[in-house]
């Protein structure tokens, strides 16, 4: 095809050539390949494509598609490792660090709070040895991993690359224990003859308690007892609730109360059951009792204090027993 077209373009040549004009004429575009797109093509003719192109490394800045600076690439981390991270006191906490365009370079872990080395590449440096890093030979995550998690582990650790000046990535792990409260604590305050209504939260445990005990003055609260009106309730979740409703409250049911789960320390609360009076009031009752009490003291104190302060005095001027009686006396 090719051929025929030269043969073509050479004969019109020539017999323009004789009569004085050249003329070249325009041959067609060639055609593309068997089998390509014309997507392809255009991208080859003009240095462009409209298809999204994968990246070479994450987090590159290429300079709008231009090729890479020369000379070695320079450790950059990438900022979608978390930087926060929980975990439950007894649990396993995992902390990444990835890191791209290592090179020779080293990645470390170091605690803030008291700079301690952990990790050192993929030798562990600390003597604790609930901590070591975890890394595979083809990834970019240097990962710390603590084992037995406490609350004391809480805080910022540092993972931090060898080269000038040091790069540090800083992750913060905060580590929480199971704890029940009572809502309301340390004290209640509720009129005789209304409602009685204990909220007891448990949180941050690895799953909702199996059941929720409550006392009151160290004894089971027995919720079929004569006295009736008490009810229990128990919402299971994230944070469980549990609720302890005892109706017509009397002066006997005031006392301490606990919430005791199954997987996490008690907690407790007094209620006061309230007859005609307000705990502004108790708290008046209460300080005037106080002061009734210091007025006495005083009462006594004044007297022997200025015995003391005459013996002093005569011991000091020298009048000896018979200018202590007189002014005892007097």
């Amino acid at each position: 095809m090719w051929a025929v077209r030269a043969t073509w373009a050479f004969t019109l040549v020539t017999a323009g050539a004789a009569m004085g004009v050249v003329t070249v004429p325009r041959l067609p575009p060639p055609r593309p390949p068997q089998g390509a797109r014309a997507g392809d093509v255009e991208a080859r003719l003009d240095g462009s494509s409209s298809r999204p192109v994968a990246p070479i490394e994450p987090l590159m800045d290429l300079g709008g598609g231009g090729l890479a600076p020369p000379g070695p690439l320079q450790p950059v981390f990438d900022e979608a490792a978390p930087r926060s991270v929980s975990s439950l006191t007894g649990g396993t906490a995992y902390l990444h660090c990835v890191v791209h365009h290592l090179g020779g370079g080293s990645v470390s872990w170091i605690r803030r709070r008291d700079l301690h080395i952990l990790t050192v590449g993929t030798y562990t440096y600390t003597t604790d040895q609930r901590f070591e890093v975890v890394h595979a030979a083809a990834s970019r995550d240097w990962i710390l991993k603590l084992r037995y998690a406490q609350e004391r582990d809480s805080g910022l650790y540092d993972c931090q690359v060898s080269r000038r000046p040091v790069l540090t990535y800083s992750v913060r792990l905060s580590v929480y224990a199971p704890r029940a409260s009572i809502v309301g604590a340390p004290d209640m305050h509720v009129d005789r003859g209304s409602t009685i209504n204990l909220t007891c939260t448990v949180s941050h445990t690895p799953e909702p308690p199996a059941y929720i005990f409550w006392y009151h003055n160290g004894q089971v609260v027995n919720y079929e007892s004569p006295r009736g009106g008490v009810t229990v309730v128990t919402e299971k979740g994230n944070v469980t609730r549990g609720f302890l409703l005892i109706q017509d409250a009397r002066p006997s049911d005031s006392g301490n109360y606990t919430c005791a789960p199954s997987n996490t320390a008690p907690s407790w609360l007094r209620v006061h059951v309230l007859n005609g009076e307000t705990p502004a009031a108790m708290q008046t009752n209460g300080g005037g009792r106080m002061a009734e009490t210091s007025l006495g003291f005083l009462r006594v104190s004044i007297p022997l204090l200025a015995t003391v302060n005459l013996i002093l005095t005569a011991a000091l001027t020298g009048e000896g027993a018979g200018g202590l009686s007189r002014g005892i006396g007097t």
